[in-house]
């Protein structure tokens, strides 16, 4: 008996360890679920609360003017007075006195190439004028004492003393020494051309701005060569830069040869840049360009800002669209309201915008009124507000955006 009481005493559980152990158990067996519960309840909000993207764009007001389009085409701004800056030589570069985006006067130096065997050239035909000038002034001196002695030998001939054969030799070194001076009269002139050759070919070293423009590219650096003419393959610069008059911008558009008959000079035009859409610059047709490209069958067509921008840069693409005659009731005609075909909906009979406002859209009813090219003019929205192009499928009014 006392036996067995034994072996029930050592399968007996000793309940104060497990009961210090249990607390611990219960706190962790509480403390994961909750954890678990928070994440995915963060998970879930943070997921709710990224709102869809979507694209927006501004509504637009145009004049309506009385002048509708009549034909709408696409092209650059192009300067009439760009020029890449060369020099007349071909030489190494010494100095470069402009940056990009510099403006230069006509005249300005620009840029230096050495000068060091011009000079020599220089100092060299300038010591030649030198010594033709005295070689001129001693011949002066030996023809006055000539002249001297032939007067002499004349009166003493009248009188009996000399011969006629000594007066005939004195006659003739006057007459050689005459000869011999305007020879180097001669020499003096071609010795200042000489002069004035070498100092043109010192000028030529100094590269200055032909015309007031902005610099746009620095195309040569010290130590680089030179060429008005392509020589020494990559090795040899063709310009030091290029210089833009800013004050000859225009824009050039090809027109298909079947619509030109719609343009004509003096033409109202409506451009607008690539770069600023929501901006239109008045501007007119200067001329259309007497010749056709057999290969693109398109006549190209110039056209003038009427007031120029520094926002406006060479090279930018350019819409322009070409308007009718304003009508005599322009004055009376109301601005339209244009945004881009994807921004109106189509829902049953009804046509809708979505209008973002702060984070969320509101659906609104509007009315088409026309379309313009890849535009439509409507009501019921106001000029600025900003219209949702792409959004999710199911948007709605109040839904919450993010505009992209």
């Amino acid at each position: 008996m006392s036996a067995e009481k034994h072996l029930l005493e050592e399968l007996r559980i000793e309940r104060k360890e497990s009961a210090r152990r249990s607390p611990w158990r219960i706190a962790i067996a509480l403390v994961i679920p909750a954890v678990l519960l928070i994440l995915t309840a963060g998970f879930f909000w943070l997921k709710a609360a990224r709102a869809p993207e979507v694209t927006v764009a501004v509504v637009r007001e145009e004049s309506a003017g009385g002048a509708a389009t009549v034909l709408n085409a696409s092209g650059y701004v192009t300067p009439r007075l760009r020029a890449t800056v060369s020099s007349k030589i071909t030489g190494k570069v010494t100095e470069v006195l402009i940056e990009e985006g510099k403006s230069v006067t006509e005249g300005q130096v620009i840029g230096r190439l050495d000068d060091s065997n011009a000079r020599r050239d220089l100092d060299l035909a300038e010591a030649q004028l030198v010594s033709a000038r005295k070689s001129l002034a001693e011949t002066e001196a030996r023809l006055k004492l000539a002249n001297i002695t032939l007067q002499r030998m004349r009166t003493l001939v009248k009188e009996g003393v000399e011969s006629q054969s000594t007066l005939d030799s004195a006659q003739a070194d006057a007459d050689a020494l005459t000869a011999h001076l305007n020879q180097q009269r001669e020499d003096v002139a071609v010795a200042e051309q000489t002069v004035a050759v070498r100092k043109q070919n010192v000028e030529d070293t100094i590269i200055r701005a032909p015309f007031s423009g902005v610099v746009t590219t620095k195309d040569a650096q010290p130590g680089e060569m030179i060429s008005p003419i392509s020589a020494g393959g990559g090795f040899t610069r063709t310009g030091i830069c290029t210089v833009v008059d800013m004050k000859s911008l225009e824009i050039q558009v090809d027109v298909n040869e079947s619509y030109i008959s719609r343009v004509f000079p003096g033409q109202a035009v409506a451009a607008t840049l690539d770069a600023y859409p929501d901006w239109q610059i008045p501007a007119h047709v200067i001329l259309a360009v007497p010749t056709a490209d057999r290969q693109k069958a398109t006549v190209q067509v110039r056209i003038k800002f009427d007031k120029l921008d520094p926002r406006i840069l060479p090279d930018m693409g350019v819409k322009v669209a070409f308007l009718e005659k304003e009508s005599p009731r322009a004055s009376d005609s109301k601005p339209k309201l244009l945004v881009p075909k994807a921004a109106v909906r189509h829902e049953g009979e009804l046509d809708a915008v979505y209008v973002v406002q702060q984070d969320r859209v509101e659906r609104r009813a509007v009315k088409v009124i026309g379309s313009s090219g890849a535009e439509l003019e409507i009501s019921g929205v106001t000029r600025g507000e900003r219209v949702v192009l792409q959004g999710p499928p199911g948007l709605a009014d109040g839904s919450r955006v993010t505009v992209k």
